[in-house]
């Protein structure tokens, strides 16, 4: 069960944003993710000032990001849940991205909720190893969605410490 949950700026209509992150979250699902019956997820979209605000609070970081994500569970073996997390995208950092990168809206927030997604699973950025492992994974996904690679023009980079 997805939770969505609309707390601030200008984005597209719920129900489009319910269906990317069903379709999103269940073609991550496929590529072997595990999850316990009837986990749920909650995925917030706010503006940048409520993202930055959880990026001071959560990460030290005072300023706005596009998505963070907020795991709720440890694994039992490689099987997550019943609450996975909560992912949380930032309206007008992701409006800008999307538009610097020259990209569809629709396509940018998928590949946000992807990101989201796969850390709730322990996957992350913090070094370039790592970031190679998620960064595969999410082109995997973003193909599997008939979607571009996110990363096809930039170049890999960690986001440590």
């Amino acid at each position: 069960m997805i939770d969505v949950s609309v707390q601030g700026g200008d984005w597209p209509p719920d129900a489009d944003l319910e269906a990317w992150c069903a379709r999103c979250t269940a073609v991550a699902l496929a590529t072997g993710l595990k999850i316990r019956p009837g986990t749920e997820l909650s995925v917030v979209f706010t503006d940048d000032a409520a993202i930055k605000d959880l990026n001071a609070t959560w990460r030290a970081k005072n300023s706005a990001t596009n998505v963070l994500s907020f795991p709720a569970s440890d694994p039992d073996g490689d099987t997550y849940g019943p609450f996975l997390g909560d992912i949380v995208l930032a309206q007008e950092t992701t409006s800008r991205e999307a538009d610097e990168l020259g990209i569809e809206l629709s396509d940018h927030i998928a590949h946000l909720i992807v990101h989201g997604f796969l850390h709730l699973f322990g996957y992350d950025h913090q070094d370039d190893a790592d970031a190679e492992v998620m960064e595969t994974l999410e082109r995997r996904i973003m193909a599997d969605l008939g979607l571009n690679d996110p990363y096809a023009d930039r170049p890999l980079l960690a986001d440590g410490p």
